[in-house]
């Protein structure tokens, strides 16, 4: 167990070096904000109530067009995306998890977060905001924003893409950002 966890912390590690929360040149920040768009728009198309959410429920929105993840009993995934506030772009956000148990294989998939005050808002940009193992999100479907309720000031989706991933684990999402004027 001992092996298992020092494994776990060691690639939560290279994850948090490897990554930087915004990309490096403008052609990458600019693909990343068109991907974001176009993934904000698949999910209101397999479930148009995110609209009402997104415009009158949300002081603001995280959006990561592609998450991948993997594992082998210990399992990572990055995601790279985008935070707005008001419907225009004001930063650059990174999602990181590990995670260890019974996990084996890899997928892609996308999620976003509606941030319900400014209040939870505030605790991303200020890097204070993580997700524990009992955390859930809700997979996109055509009714799944009925149900769907903030919880600590969050409401996360998912929607899947690629991969197939067997799993049976715990973990956690941290994640981290940076406003759009220090790398612009």
């Amino acid at each position: 167990m001992r092996n298992v966890l020092l494994a776990l912390l060691m690639l939560a590690g290279f994850m948090s070096v490897g990554c930087a929360t915004a990309s490096s040149s403008a052609s990458d920040r600019k693909a990343l904000i068109i991907n974001s768009e176009e993934t904000l728009r698949r999910f209101k198309t397999v479930n148009p109530d995110l609209y009402s959410l997104y415009n009158s429920k949300s002081v603001g929105v995280a959006v990561f067009p592609t998450v991948g993840k993997g594992g082998i009993g210990v399992g990572g995934a990055y995601g790279r995306g985008v935070l707005y506030e008001g419907g225009s772009v004001v930063g650059y956000c990174d999602l990181t998890q590990a995670s260890i148990g019974f996990q084996l294989g890899g997928q892609a998939y996308s999620e976003i977060i509606f941030f319900k005050d400014k209040a939870s808002l505030g605790d991303l940009k200020r890097g204070n905001m993580e997700f524990a193992a009992q955390a859930s999100a809700v997979a996109v479907t055509a009714d799944a924003s009925s149900n769907a309720d903030f919880d600590n000031g969050v409401a996360v989706f998912t929607l899947a893409g690629q991969g197939l991933m067997y799993e049976a684990s715990i973990g956690g999402q941290q994640f981290s950002y940076v406003a759009k004027g220090e790398v612009d």
